[in-house]
């Protein structure tokens, strides 16, 4: 494996994928928002490049496309993401929040992918794997969470599209759920460290191949309903 691509790798699970790919030799390309928050993926040294990039912008994410040029991406994880309005009801949801939590957890990783596609299908591995929720499966929805739910299920359609659209590519791609994990989002009651839940997702991705495109699985290896 040469090179990872992991945006939204400033911290929790995104710096947590930078430190073990590096330790297993890859050379991380390592995307945040704000390089003063990027000390973690500092301290890999020369394992890591750090890219400044809002996975919002197409100016931005069309500018890394254009640095990394023929670069190969043996795996591109599309890791950024938002949770706003938490535990939001029918009555209480904010149509703004819903917006924005669409344009960074479903649109931005589309248009990441879209952009360095190409990339991954010239690399060894050619995988795409995107962090998603087992919030965004249909078959187990319960009540609230309007936003996140919404994006999570919008991103799980467009990635099991994008996998049959580029399976003759030789590329897979899947959607992942990381468990409840000690993080910002997930909060420190969660059920699952950082280190457990990249643990599982990485061997997840060992174990993935072709045949497995467009599925859903669980960071324990087991497959989630849509």
């Amino acid at each position: 494996m040469n090179n990872v691509l992991i945006t939204g790798a400033g911290r929790g699970i995104g710096l947590e994928f930078a430190r073990r790919f590096a330790d297993a030799g890859a050379h991380v390309h390592a995307t945040v928002r704000d390089l003063a928050r990027a000390d973690g993926l500092r301290a890999l040294g020369a394992s890591a490049t750090i890219h400044t990039c809002d996975v919002t912008s197409d100016a931005h994410v069309g500018a890394l496309a254009d640095l990394l040029g023929d670069t190969p991406i043996d795996i591109l994880i599309n890791n950024a993401g938002i949770l706003l309005g938490r535990g939001e009801t029918f009555d209480t949801l904010d149509i703004a929040d819903l917006e924005e939590t669409l344009r960074v957890n479903t649109v931005a990783p589309v248009r990441v992918t879209k952009a360095l596609a190409g990339n991954v299908a010239r690399s060894q591995r050619k995988l795409i794997v995107n962090i998603s929720s087992r919030m965004g499966s249909i078959g187990e929805a319960s009540g609230n969470n309007y936003s996140y739910r919404t994006s999570k299920a919008a991103l799980n359609m467009a990635m099991k599209i994008l996998s049959n659209d580029l399976k003759g590519r030789g590329v897979t791609a899947i959607v992942v759920h990381p468990g409840w994990v000690q993080t910002d989002m997930g909060g420190p009651s969660a059920s699952l460290t950082v280190g457990q839940s990249v643990d599982g997702l990485m061997k997840v991705i060992d174990k993935v191949r072709l045949r497995d495109t467009g599925s859903f699985i669980n960071h324990d290896g087991s497959r989630i309903p849509w």
